[in-house]
């Protein structure tokens, strides 16, 4: 039978030095990597409207160019960043402009069932169920439930800001989703 020689760590104070730096040293590596392989997932947890996405004013472009009292389909871009993933976003809208510090800004999407409803010249109306609606928004035929959904809007020195916001579809009242 064979013994096993147990052979003591040294305890000479420069060994225990040595080995608690590279303790540190292996602990600290595996932290960072931790860190940089749980980032992507504990940043797509968290919601991007704590860091104010709703709150951010996204440029119209040719804002000035458009007619006065005529609905207008426009379009603007925008980037959504969900932890390291960047995607281009592009908005339809539709806007009557007023005068040019003011407009109307609507959202593309029926209240009814959220189809997209175009123009007509005279009324807007929603292909999927039917649903029409006045210029001003107000509806006069279908089963949509409210008038069209406005969304906030702002004018600086002739260009029009819009912030993007989704509502929840098929109920009276104007609740964002």
């Amino acid at each position: 039978m064979t013994e096993h020689i147990h052979t003591p760590r040294s305890q000479d104070p420069e060994d225990v030095k040595r080995r608690n730096f590279i303790k540190g040293l292996f602990g600290g590596i595996l932290g960072i990597l931790t860190l940089s392989i749980t980032w992507p997932f504990v940043s797509y947890l968290i919601p991007t409207s704590v860091g104010g996405r709703d709150e951010k004013f996204i440029k119209v472009p040719n804002f000035s160019s458009l007619p006065i009292g005529i609905p207008k389909k426009m379009n603007f871009e925008d980037v959504d960043e969900e932890a390291f993933l960047r995607l281009n976003v592009i908005y339809d809208i539709w806007v009557i402009k007023h005068s040019e510090v003011s407009a109307t800004v609507y959202s593309p999407l029926c209240p009814h069932l959220n189809c997209r409803y175009n123009w007509d010249g005279k009324k807007f109306s929603c292909p999927c169920h039917g649903s029409l609606f006045s210029e001003n928004g107000k509806v006069l035929g279908g089963p949509a439930p409210r008038p069209l959904d406005t969304l906030p809007y702002k004018i600086e020195a002739g260009e029009l800001f819009v912030q993007w916001k989704l509502y929840k579809a098929g109920i009276p009242a104007k609740i964002e989703a």
